[in-house]
């Protein structure tokens, strides 16, 4: 399959595409919204509620902004490169949920993992996304490392 054939094949079978699917498909949270399936040999993520998907979309755009810092850049609109994401949406969860576990450490249950109960439980405590204190967020982006690469021999 061709990629060409293969993304028109994705957006036909994924109307809604998780904003968060690189960081479910990295194995670091789940979300309850959301389905997974398989294309050719690929993994998607698909979003299951148009009013989640809404939230998740706004806060990936705001962990875009705020991590420009992190990411060296003056300017994020739109796709970043692979490993600039995967930094940004894993980071951006576990920041997240240690934010809301240093906050109130006996409301996070067994789906802490869970991007969209996380969500609604920071909606609860902010009221909104754009109050979110993303320095300390910002500080789990940072630290976050991804998969080290496999050295050949």
């Amino acid at each position: 399959m061709d990629e060409n054939h293969y993304r028109s094949t994705y957006a036909e079978i994924n109307p809604i595409k998780c904003a968060f699917e690189k960081a479910i498909n990295s194995r670091v949270c789940n979300c309850s919204k959301s389905s997974r399936f398989n294309l050719a040999d690929r993994e998607g993520v698909a979003c299951d509620s148009n009013a989640s998907h809404a939230y998740c979309q706004q806060l990936l755009v705001l962990l875009r902004d705020k991590a420009r810092f992190v990411l060296q850049q003056t300017q994020v609109d739109g796709p970043l490169p692979h490993n600039a994401e995967i930094k940004i949406q894993c980071g951006g969860v576990k920041g997240l949920i240690e934010l809301l576990k240093g906050r109130h450490p006996e409301q996070i249950n067994a789906a802490e993992d869970d991007v969209y109960a996380v969500i609604q439980q920071a909606l609860v405590e902010f009221n909104e996304l754009n109050a979110l204190p993303f320095s300390e967020i910002m500080q789990q982006v940072t630290a976050y490392q991804g998969r080290k690469r496999r050295v050949k021999k």
